[in-house]
């Protein structure tokens, strides 16, 4: 099946390989020509413009958009609309906001566009592990375009099936599926990733307790020299905590177990906040996903105004006077 992918980063370009690696053909554009170049070497057939990309390809077309999410996949978007023709398929497989699907798909209907988001998880890993999927939009579309989200998903594998799901039909075991209406697998994606904010808070501060299990000011008979490493390693294996972020966890420990090539300084791509916001809208209490959000605005600053405060405060009722600074 014939694919065109806009967007040739990490994952669009290690998408386009397992696409083709299945047997796909795959038109590709990117803004930067040497990533076109690089895919074209590969066996994709590479467009110049977006008109370019557009001609290539055959009705009706899908066009798979991975670029970063707000105005560049925005731009993108409605460029590609401006040049496809009614029953042609555009596909968001970024990190959009879930109502900037509803409205883009509003945007497109009138001109007989179709239009699917896609949360995609995988990261770089996908190429190899495959890539699980979400999906929202136009269903009819969503079933004529299964070989291609069928060839990136992960499949069933190894993966022990869920007793009781054996008669039920659904594509959740192959590791991707339809949510529902324009929005619905974005929005879907989202929850997905405050999550994951939770689940790598959780496991950052049990690690941390575990390193500071040598801390000086614990009677000595209560100090332990934890080897984090192979703590991460055992739980992998049998653990109820085990999880492919332990994984990840265990690999980045074993090759450095101090961290060090780190600062601490930790970004949020944007599904943390959409994630409290919807909830707020929805008045569902996140209590650990807005506090996993919060530690990620915590770690940009030395010290803030707010624990300045807490230090006056404990010195003024209490005559406490803050340690010095370690050196």
């Amino acid at each position: 099946m014939q694919l065109g992918m806009v967007g040739l980063g990490r994952m669009g370009a290690n998408m386009v390989r397992r696409l083709m690696r299945n047997g796909h053909e795959c038109v590709v554009f990117d803004l930067n020509p040497e990533n076109v170049k690089h895919l074209a070497g590969e066996g994709a057939t590479g467009a110049t413009s977006m008109e370019d990309f557009v001609s290539k390809l055959t009705a009706p077309r899908a066009a798979w958009v991975m670029v970063p999410a707000g105005e560049a996949t925005e731009h993108t978007v409605m460029t590609l609309a401006d040049s496809m023709q009614p029953g042609d398929c555009i596909i968001d497989g970024g990190n959009s906001y879930y109502k900037d699907d509803i409205r883009r798909s509003h945007a497109l209907e009138p001109k007989g566009i179709k239009y699917i988001d896609v949360g995609t998880s995988g990261g770089v890993w996908g190429i190899d592990r495959g890539y699980c999927m979400m999906l929202g939009g136009h269903q009819d579309s969503v079933q004529r375009l299964d070989p291609i989200f069928k060839t990136l998903a992960p499949g069933i594998g190894n993966i022990d099936r869920t007793p009781g799901r054996a008669s039920k039909k659904s594509t959740a075991e192959e590791g991707y599926l339809y949510c529902g209406a324009s929005g619905a697998g974005h929005f879907v994606k989202m929850v997905h990733n405050g999550i994951e904010y939770g689940l790598m808070q959780a496991y950052g501060e049990g690690f941390d307790v575990m390193k500071n299990a040598t801390s000086q000011a614990l009677p000595e008979d209560h100090r332990f020299q934890f080897d984090l490493a192979d703590i991460a390693e055992v739980w992998r294996r049998g653990s109820v905590v085990s999880s492919w972020l332990l994984d990840l966890t265990a690999m980045a420990l074993t090759e450095d177990p101090e961290l060090s090539r780190f600062t601490g300084n930790v970004e949020d791509s944007g599904e943390g906040r959409w994630t409290i916001q919807a909830a707020i809208e929805e008045a569902v209490p996140v209590d650990v996903l807005a506090a996993s959000l919060f530690v990620r605005f915590r770690s940009r600053q030395n010290h803030t105004f707010a624990e300045k405060l807490l230090s006056g405060m404990r010195n003024k009722f209490g005559g406490h006077v803050e340690k010095p600074a370690a050196s």
